[in-house]
């Protein structure tokens, strides 16, 4: 059985939007793989966003909901092995990386970049998942 953590409908989270879709913010699979959800600039407990219109405050946030989903989940940054940074425009890249960079130092996990036309709400620049692995978790 895979353990879902805060669970939520986008019913709720996306108001102006027609969906009814059950998700989570993490999923710890088989008790050793860990599956974050995308995290933006925006607050786990209030859904406040943050940094708005910059895409560096933004990606900070992102890593610091990441480092809290994962402790949530048993896990840390450490154990993270792939990461995928989603970027609004090229512009981002460089500010985005260097703060994911300070919140990865010494990890060296695999990382796909992609620039994507816009994210889910048009104030998101950037947006960042994550897969990690817990060791001797079984």
């Amino acid at each position: 059985m895979h353990t879902r953590i805060r669970k939520f409908n986008t019913r709720d989270t996306y108001p102006e939007q027609k969906l009814d879709n059950d998700l989570c913010q993490a999923v710890v699979a088989r008790g050793s793989t860990v599956f974050v959800r995308g995290q933006v600039g925006q607050d786990l407990d209030t859904a406040l966003n943050v940094g708005v219109g910059d895409a560096e405050v933004q990606a900070d946030k992102a890593m610091a909901n990441i480092a809290q989903l994962l402790t949530e989940a048993g896990a840390a940054l450490e154990h993270i092995c792939k990461v995928t940074i989603y970027l609004t425009d090229p512009r981002f890249r460089e500010p985005v990386y260097r703060t994911v960079g300070r919140w990865l130092k010494g990890v060296y996990p695999v990382s796909t970049g992609i620039v994507v036309a816009g994210l889910a709400r048009p104030e998101w620049l950037v947006e960042v998942d994550v897969i990690a692995v817990i060791p001797d978790a079984n």
